[in-house]
């Protein structure tokens, strides 16, 4: 009897080894944005099809995955990147390139995926997962009045105090040209035309310069997120710029007086990647497909106030209203691709601060020191 149930603890050792060993390791960023994406489509997925699916945290880029393939010892088979690093590591050989309509599902009534997602990847070994939006919020007990426009959010007259704005230039120049009367256009196409230009750099940092400077007005510089939702808790400023999830926290976890305006908003996003060679590579692509249907990623959206990247996953959160895991919570007005929201936006353009952004961060920090 004891040589048997040494046989058997021995057995479940190497089951336990053999299951670990096959099950899919996806590499992101952590915190409660890692546990929706395992709460929302992560565990579902692993349930539905039998996939064991690990989850580890990383601090981002390719140096980690690049090591693990040049030692021959690769563990990752999915990581959630930025844009660039779509473009670097499948260029480079590190990712699988997708088929995007043969690999992953149709919406519902038979949209093509590559139809299905709100804009165009970045690479063909990007899969959009989440969508995140660089809006600007209030506080409606310090403000009199409702702002609605970012033109509201640079006029000082009608709206006097401090604002608080990104400590870099990325994405405030965007926004000073959309409060300076230019129209976006499809994905802020028309935003970046003008930025390529001098004038057009210059335009935007006067606009951001005008607001700090005027003494009815004033700029605190942000960096880390979670001191938007601060500043105006405490009075210090009367409007803020920042993240839509960190908003929709401090308004819904914790009863804050917070407003969001989405008009004028920053479209920003995180991609899937599938590694190329991956220990579980056949698995892996399964799981991704699963993770990023319409069912998928909306799910992630009862955990988070990020949007899911498939168009037809805002019709499955309307029809479940109220979404979010607290069961009394409507999310599809605090998605930023909702269509109330979208009205005047722009997608933050990964290319053209990969190519401008040291030159415009070094124009940025001298007129910074200006004042």
């Amino acid at each position: 009897m004891k040589k048997l149930s040494k046989i058997l603890l021995s057995l479940s050792f190497v089951l336990s080894i053999t299951s670990s060993a096959f099950a899919v390791t996806v590499a992101s960023w952590g915190g409660a944005y890692t546990e929706s994406q395992k709460l929302g489509y992560g565990d579902p997925t692993a349930k539905k099809l039998g996939i064991d699916i690990n989850w580890v945290d990383y601090s981002g880029g390719l140096s980690e995955i690049k090591a693990q393939k040049e030692a021959g010892a690769i563990t990752w088979d999915i990581i959630d990147v930025f844009a660039m690093d779509t473009i670097t590591g499948c260029d480079e050989g590190l990712f699988v390139e997708f088929d995007f309509d043969k690999d992953f599902p149709a919406a519902p009534d038979g949209t093509p995926a590559s139809k299905d997602f709100f804009t165009d990847m970045p690479s063909k070994c990007a899969v959009g997962n989440i969508l995140y939006s660089w809006n600007y919020a209030y506080n409606s007990e310090n403000v009199k009045g409702t702002p609605k426009t970012i033109k509201d959010f640079f006029n000082t007259k009608k709206f006097p105090g401090k604002r608080a704005i990104y400590s870099g230039a990325l994405t405030n120049l965007e926004i000073a040209l959309a409060a300076d009367g230019v129209k976006p256009g499809k994905g802020g196409a028309k935003i970046y035309k003008a930025l390529e230009t001098e004038k057009g750099v210059q335009r935007a940092m006067d606009k951001i310069k005008k607001l700090c400077t005027d003494p009815k007005g004033g700029c605190v510089f942000w960096s880390a997120g979670a001191q938007p939702p601060e500043l105006l808790m405490s009075g210090e400023v009367v409007m803020a710029t920042g993240w839509n999830g960190r908003f929709f926290n401090a308004t819904v976890g914790e009863g804050a007086p917070i407003v969001q305006v989405w008009d004028g908003q920053g479209l920003d996003y995180e991609y899937f990647v599938l590694v190329k060679g991956g220990p579980n590579e056949a698995d892996a692509k399964k799981a991704l497909a699963e993770m990023t249907s319409t069912e998928g990623l909306a799910g992630s959206a009862k955990y988070i106030a990020y949007a899911p990247w498939r168009k037809s996953s805002i019709d499955v959160m309307k029809k479940g209203e109220p979404w979010y895991k607290d069961g009394k919570t409507n999310m599809v007005e605090h998605m930023p691709t909702a269509p109330a929201n979208t009205k005047n936006y722009f997608l933050v353009d990964p290319l053209y601060w990969a190519d401008n952004g040291t030159e415009l961060g070094e124009k940025w920090e001298a007129m910074k020191a200006g004042f």
